[in-house]
C-alpha cells in the first residue's frame, strides 16, 4: 500500500512541474513581445504642414515598424521650431535650409546641426496682377521675406531674373539696402514668410517660399518666376550638436533619404518640390 502511495506521488509531482514548464511556455510570447516593446523610442520632430509634415508621415509606419515612434509637432513660424530644439522640447526639427539654420545659431548663440538634406523647395515669384515676369511695371511693390536668409535668397531671386544687380560681394543675408542696381525703382515691403501669400492682394509680386505657397494653395506651376535647380537652399533635418549619431534620429534619417521618399515627393507634388538625395 505504501509502495502505491509513493507511485501516485511521484506522478502527481510529474504532472505539477509539466503544468509548471506548460505555463512557463504559454507566457514566454508576452515576455518576448513586452521585451520588443521596452525597444521601442519616441522621438518629437517639429515640422511646417506643408510639405514637411507629409513627407515624414509617408514613412511614419516604417519607422514604427523599426522600433521608432515619431510624434509630429507642427509650426507655422520660422523662430519657435529652432528654439524648441534647443530647450529639449523637440528631439529633431525639419522645416529650414542650412543657411537659415547657420545665421540662426548664430545670431543667438545656438548649437544646433544640420544631419542630411531631404527636398528643395524652389522659391517662386507670384503675382496676382501680371502674368510675366517681364511686364513688372516701373515702381512695382514687391513683397519678400524679412529673415534675413530667405529675404536675401528672394533677392538672388529677383537678380537671376534680370530685375536688380546686388552689390559685389553682398552677403548671402543681403537685404534691399544691398541692392546697387534696380532699373526699374521697385518699392520693397519686408514681411514675415507665412504672411506672404496674403500680400499677393496688394503687391504686384511677392517671392514666396514653396512651403507657404502649399499651405496657402497656392500651385508653384503657376508662378511667373522660379529659382534654379542650382539653388543651395535645400531642406533640411536638424538635430542639438552631440545627437548627430542618436540611432534614432540616423533611422529618420535613412527613412527620409529613401527611394520610398524619393518617389513620394515626385508623385505628391509634381516637380514643386524636388528630392535633394
Amino acid at each position: 500500500m505504501n509502495f502505491k502511495k509513493a507511485i501516485i506521488a511521484s506522478l502527481a509531482a510529474l504532472t505539477a512541474v509539466g503544468f509548471i514548464a506548460g505555463c512557463g511556455g504559454e507566457k514566454a510570447p508576452a515576455k518576448s513581445a513586452a521585451s520588443s516593446a521596452a525597444k521601442a523610442v519616441s522621438i518629437k520632430v517639429g515640422v511646417s504642414p506643408v510639405p514637411h509634415a507629409e513627407i515624414i508621415n509617408a514613412v511614419k509606419d516604417k519607422l514604427a515598424k523599426e522600433g521608432v515612434n515619431v510624434e509630429l509637432v507642427e509650426f507655422n513660424d520660422y523662430v519657435q521650431p529652432n528654439l524648441a530644439l534647443n530647450d529639449k522640447s523637440l528631439d529633431a526639427n525639419f522645416f529650414q535650409h542650412k543657411p537659415y539654420l547657420e545665421e540662426f545659431c548664430k545670431s543667438r548663440n545656438l548649437k544646433l546641426v544640420s544631419i542630411g538634406a531631404v527636398h528643395l523647395e524652389p522659391m517662386g515669384v507670384y503675382s496676382n496682377k501680371i502674368k510675366d515676369i517681364k511686364a513688372l511695371p516701373e515702381g512695382a511693390h514687391v513683397a519678400i521675406p524679412n529673415d534675413p536668409t530667405n529675404g536675401g535668397r528672394a533677392l538672388l531671386v529677383l537678380q537671376s531674373a534680370g530685375l536688380i544687380k546686388l552689390k559685389d560681394g553682398a552677403p548671402i543675408t543681403a537685404t534691399p539696402q544691398d541692392i546697387a542696381s534696380n532699373p526699374k525703382n521697385l518699392k520693397f515691403s519686408e514681411l514675415d514668410a507665412p504672411q506672404l501669400p496674403r500680400a499677393l492682394e496688394d503687391a504686384d509680386i511677392a517671392i514666396i517660399n514653396s512651403n507657404f505657397a502649399l499651405a496657402a494653395k497656392l500651385d508653384p506651376k503657376n508662378a511667373i518666376y522660379t529659382e534654379g535647380a542650382d539653388s543651395p537652399y535645400a531642406n533640411i533635418v536638424a538635430v542639438r550638436a552631440g545627437d548627430e549619431k542618436r540611432p534614432e534620429l540616423q533611422k529618420l534619417m535613412k527613412a527620409l533619404q529613401s527611394k520610398e521618399v524619393k518617389d513620394f515627393i515626385e508623385k505628391k507634388y509634381g516637380g514643386s518640390v524636388k528630392a535633394a538625395f
